[in-house]
């Protein structure tokens, strides 16, 4: 069914995006020494895993629209079949 495959797709998408933040999270906590400058380069290391961040942040805000519109076309088929 389509909408299972939709509702799929947009939970793999909230738990990829998880996992990138948890790890962007892990960098930034660790003062960005993991960064391209290394250690001691000030916050250079930080504007990466930042942008990262932010950017899962959209992909998790992103799949759970995809999630909720999957499920709002699930009631409404429910709904017209009822």
């Amino acid at each position: 069914m389509m909408i299972s495959n939709t509702l799929g797709i947009g939970i793999q998408g909230i738990q990829d995006g998880m996992q990138g933040m948890e790890t962007s999270a892990r960098k930034i906590a660790r003062g960005g020494v993991d960064g391209p400058q290394g250690a001691g380069s000030g916050y250079g290391g930080l504007i990466e895993p930042m942008i990262d961040m932010k950017l899962y942040q959209r992909s998790i805000e992103a799949s759970a629209r995809v999630v909720k519109t999957a499920d709002e076309t699930l009631g409404t088929l429910l709904d017209v079949m009822a």
